[in-house]
């Protein structure tokens, strides 16, 4: 297609583009067109061709979302209407020096966001990306006073300077701060959890004494680090810091429990070493992108950087602001306060929000703007969920044999799974074959409701045959406990007054129809998938196109970015076979305390 320009400045008189021609070169003959009010004949064909503007004619803008999960980094180019134009992925290292101890590197995973970013950026020319949002998992980064990585492991490796979210090597450290009993405990379901920062902190205070806590300057949740490494800025959001660390959205810190637990020290300096200066997610971080990291990330300088949010947080604002006219689902004449966010991955996180304080025993909460603005958020999870499933199945015998025949048929062994679920049940839903065959996920601990991360997992019903049958129904059973766990969470919030309708699913786990169906079923409420399947990534990019200024309000963002795709409804015909599940469910929790009982009275 050939475009024809009308004479403009700098003797560029009848010039000629090209469809191979640049954004840039495009930009540039709009810039000169546009200043001296020349007509631009094709232009505007082109430029929508190219993604530059809208069929309305309208520039479109771009923000990049770049999202780290528990294995690998990855980033997205969305626009403003919340389609993702392209994303890439890059694994990260993961270090298991001791059981239950796991660690990364704050440099390995900063090179990767770099290398991601650097390809999803091609897509868009400079002009047009506006913003950019962080999300992470909720670990641990620590700095000495140079800003440099410190160990936090007794071999003294550096670039191990970040305690994972699911390290539980504090173990003993959150029983006494459990023991306290401090009213902060009231805000995260009564019993903090092994997986939040200040019991990491009362570890490596004990255990790291001189090697670490003593050399440190900055101890940062994941998502902060990223922020500061963008921008030069030591600001935290008010979601980690309300969700892992015991901060108040109206007080602020409170003196008087670190100085209980005996981690006094983070008071110097008015908290200088875990944060004195607290943004709303989605909030411009004063000091823009800084040019050394927007050429590394390979991004325009200056451009905005949002306050981040942890990586279940940014799944919620990807999917739970979705207009849902149209489709029949039963929140759609409620409150968003109706529908609870289901982000599953390697661990799943339940998020359920309300308009005043919900306290639910187990469940952590209520915090007060940390997902979305004005809201309150109960949050309950998993602490592992794919990572289960991963573990099982491919601790299986017939593993082997499950790759080679996958393979043979070019599937995802999962695929491969549900596929010989269908062809080995004679009658009736596939469900049912798991009618004997009972799991308790607890392998690593109970997040919610239970709060107890000294639970161990169970399965009741096996057999001596260990063939591919049995793998894939002890993978349908596993899968049915998940969402039996969801279940056991989502009646404890409604118990406590939460009244919620429907689930919005994202995560890797909701591109699995066999795993989206249970949590249907098993639930009986339906359950709605978003238009792009990466919802965590389109909420850091919502982070970013609030942080530019392009949307009013996070809420705004979330309306327009947010897209209904698939609706799964439960089949009501099962409810009567998955109640009989659940109350198995049940029994095998009250089992493993009588079975402690007895073992300790030895």
């Amino acid at each position: 297609m050939v475009v024809y320009c009308w004479p403009i400045r700098n003797n560029l008189t009848n010039k000629l583009f090209f469809s191979k021609s640049t954004n840039e070169e495009i930009a540039l003959v709009v810039k000169h067109c546009y200043s001296f009010a020349y007509p631009v004949i094709s232009l505007h064909y082109k430029q929508v061709e190219l993604g530059m503007l809208d069929k309305k004619g309208e520039e479109i803008f771009y923000y990049v979302g770049i999202d780290v999960g528990t294995a690998s980094v990855r980033a997205a180019l969305v626009d403003q209407f919340g389609t993702v134009v392209d994303q890439a992925e890059q694994s990260i290292q993961i270090w298991e020096p001791h059981p239950v101890h796991y660690e990364q590197s704050s440099d390995n995973i900063w090179k990767a966001c770099c290398q991601v970013s650097k390809k999803v950026s091609h897509s868009a020319s400079n002009g047009q990306i506006r913003g950019l949002g962080f999300d992470a998992t909720c670990s641990l980064v620590v700095l000495d006073k140079q800003f440099q990585p410190l160990a936090v492991n007794s071999e003294g490796d550096h670039d191990r300077n970040i305690i994972m979210w699911m390290d539980h090597r504090a173990g003993n450290q959150v029983d006494r701060i459990n023991g306290t009993k401090h009213k902060v405990l009231s805000y995260v379901g009564g019993v903090m959890s092994v997986e939040m920062q200040p019991p990491k902190l009362l570890w490596l205070k004990e255990n790291l004494r001189r090697e670490c806590w003593d050399k440190s300057g900055q101890f940062f949740d994941l998502p902060d680090f990223l922020t500061w490494k963008a921008t030069g800025e030591l600001s935290r959001s008010s979601c980690t810091l309300i969700c892992k660390w015991t901060y108040s959205s109206d007080g602020g810190w409170d003196d008087t429990f670190w100085k209980e637990i005996g981690l006094e020290d983070v008071l110097e300096d008015n908290y200088a070493k875990i944060g004195n200066q607290v943004l709303s997610p989605g909030s411009s971080i004063g000091n823009t992108l800084t040019s050394e990291s927007a050429k590394a990330l390979g991004l325009p300088e200056g451009i905005a950087v949002a306050a981040s949010l942890i990586d279940a947080h940014a799944g919620g604002l990807g999917v739970i602001g979705a207009d849902v006219k149209g489709h029949n689902l039963p929140c759609e004449n409620e409150p968003i306060t109706s529908r609870l966010a289901l982000i599953c991955g390697t661990s799943s996180c339940h998020m359920g929000i309300s308009d005043k304080p919900i306290f639910v025993p187990g469940v952590w909460g209520p915090y007060y703007s940390a997902m979305v603005p004005g809201f309150w958020l109960n949050e309950g999870g998993q602490s592992a969920t794919g990572k289960l499933i991963d573990h099982l199945v491919k601790g299986h015998s017939a593993f082997i044999e499950l790759k080679q025949k996958a393979e043979a048929r070019g599937q995802h062994i999962y695929t491969y799974l549900n596929n010989h679920l269908d062809r080995i049940r004679a009658s009736g839903p596939v469900g049912f074959l798991a009618a004997d065959l009972h799991v308790w996920p607890d392998f690593h601990g109970n997040r919610s409701p239970l709060a107890d991360p000294t639970m161990k997992g169970a399965i009741v019903g096996l057999r001596l045959s260990n063939g591919l049958n049995d793998l894939a129904i002890l993978y349908l059973a596993t899968v049915q406990s998940i969402a039996l766990g969801t279940r056991h969470i989502l009646e404890c919030m409604q118990a406590a007054g939460h009244r919620i309708s429907t689930m919005f699913l994202c995560g890797g786990l909701s591109k699995n129809p066999l795993f989206v169906q249970m949590h249907a079923d098993i639930t009986g409420l339906p359950v709605v998938l978003s238009k792009e399947v990466e919802s965590v990534l389109v909420g850091a990019s919502i982070l970013g196109a609030c942080a530019s200024g392009d949307f009013p309000s996070i809420q705004d963002a979330m309306k327009k970015m947010s897209k209904v795709g698939k609706v799964i409804l439960p089949n009501l015909q099962d409810k009567r076979f998955y109640d009989k599940k659940y109350q198995v469910f049940l029994k095998l929790y009250e089992h493993q305390l009588e079975y402690r009982a007895i073992m300790k009275g030895i």
